[in-house]
């Protein structure tokens, strides 16, 4: 019976067959290889069988120049069930708009989760997803890719040490890692310690908590140079009459010195600043295309043809289409085409050391750490060649420069 299999499917119909000897028209059917299935004799002149939808357009052809004639009394299977589905108009409309209100309900943000982050983080976390436009009913295609959103986050918030990004269905689910402001904890020496020059220096300001000052402010550092002692003298080492006992040897009581020394310190620096730099700008003339991804062929819905711009930038921006939880295998692409010129400026030479300045500034920032800070900067030489003016800068900054240093006890 494989050859009436599927004929759900494919779709079959019931054919009664009238005239002299009926089974001998089914006969012919089986010698042309139309098969039919269910047969029976009603009468002496009718026959009922069924035959595949396909082969109707043969079995028309072999009654052709007989005497038979052929009704067809039923039709069944999915061709004809959906051939009587499309005449119902308002049904298909039902389903239609149905399935497209299950699409645009499944590509709608419903929830955003924002784990593993203290309350006043987590606020403002969210608050700044609402500046993105990210939040409950916002359309998915519209937003930027996590990975985007994930590093506008890390740039926005500072307190952020990292943070994860994913789209679960209709789910933002948000996990970030605070960021813990450790200082010096890596150089922190424990039990009793000196605090000693870190670079020489002028002394500008001192801020003793534990342990006794070796220096004073102006005072010129190398480094090395104690600048708080952790020993500390025994008061008890005094006689009656008021004076130390020079025979006994002197003893301290050791403490960890605590502090922070406040120097001006001394760097110089070289810098080299172009007099001309070539960049590329935006002019804001842009044209928005939108395309429908299924697997490599793309689809335009919106947008057709390409912008007459001499040079452009272009942003392409993907995004998943869910049907439910369900991933679709269609992807919304946004294409931003933008029209860009390159732009060839020219600096005077005061322009230039002024850059070349801020720029040196800049990096010895960030070599010094957050807390420095550079009070004066001169500029000891400038030499202008090749389209490039190089300077060597002498600058005088304001830092801290203690370190710790245990103290010995076995001397």
């Amino acid at each position: 019976m494989k050859h009436i299999q599927g004929s759900l499917l494919t779709g079959y119909v019931t054919v009664r067959v009238e005239g002299r000897y009926p089974e001998l028209f089914f006969q012919k059917c089986a010698e042309q290889g139309i098969i039919a299935w269910g047969i029976q004799k009603k009468s002496e002149t009718t026959c009922v069988g069924n035959f595949k939808l396909q082969d109707i357009s043969g079995l028309r052809k072999l009654k052709w120049g007989t005497n038979y004639k052929l009704a067809f009394t039923s039709r069944r299977g999915l061709p004809f069930l959906m051939r009587r589905f499309m005449k119902r108009k308002e049904v298909l409309l039902a389903l239609a708009l149905s399935v497209l209100l299950i699409f645009c309900l499944s590509n709608i943000i419903w929830e955003v989760k924002i784990t593993n982050v203290p309350k006043d983080l987590e606020e403002k976390i969210s608050k700044q997803l609402d500046e993105y436009g990210i939040h409950r009913g916002s359309w998915t295609f519209t937003l930027e890719p996590p990975s985007e959103i994930q590093q506008q986050l890390m740039n926005d918030i500072p307190e952020l040490l990292w943070i994860g990004v994913q789209q679960k269905g209709t789910t933002y689910v948000l996990e970030g890692v605070e960021k813990t402001i450790v200082e010096e904890e890596e150089e922190e020496v424990d039990g009793p310690r000196n605090l000693v020059a870190s670079k020489k220096g002028v002394i500008e300001k001192m801020y003793v908590s534990k342990g006794q000052p070796k220096v004073r402010v102006n005072d010129f550092v190398k480094e090395g140079d104690v600048l708080v002692s952790g020993k500390l003298p025994n008061s008890d080492e005094e006689n009656a009459d008021g004076k130390e006992d020079e025979k006994k040897e002197e003893s301290h009581e050791l403490t960890a010195a605590e502090g922070e020394v406040l120097a001006k310190t001394w760097y110089e620096t070289e810098v080299t600043v172009p007099l001309s730099a070539s960049t590329e700008l935006l002019t804001g003339e842009k044209k928005t295309k939108y395309h429908l991804k299924i697997s490599s062929f793309e689809l335009p819905i919106w947008g057709f043809g390409d912008p007459d711009f001499e040079k452009v930038h272009r942003e392409r921006n993907e995004k998943d289409l869910f049907f439910f939880k369900w991933k679709l295998p269609v992807t919304f692409v946004e294409t931003i085409v933008s029209e860009k010129k390159q732009q060839q400026g020219k600096r005077s030479k005061e322009e230039a050391i002024d850059i070349g300045i801020r720029q040196a500034k800049k990096e010895l920032l960030l070599k010094l750490g957050p807390d420095a800070e550079i009070t004066s900067e001169n500029v000891l030489q400038q030499t202008t060649e090749n389209g490039k003016v190089k300077l060597i800068l002498y600058m005088v900054a304001e830092e801290n420069i203690v370190r710790q240093e245990p103290i010995d006890q076995g001397d």
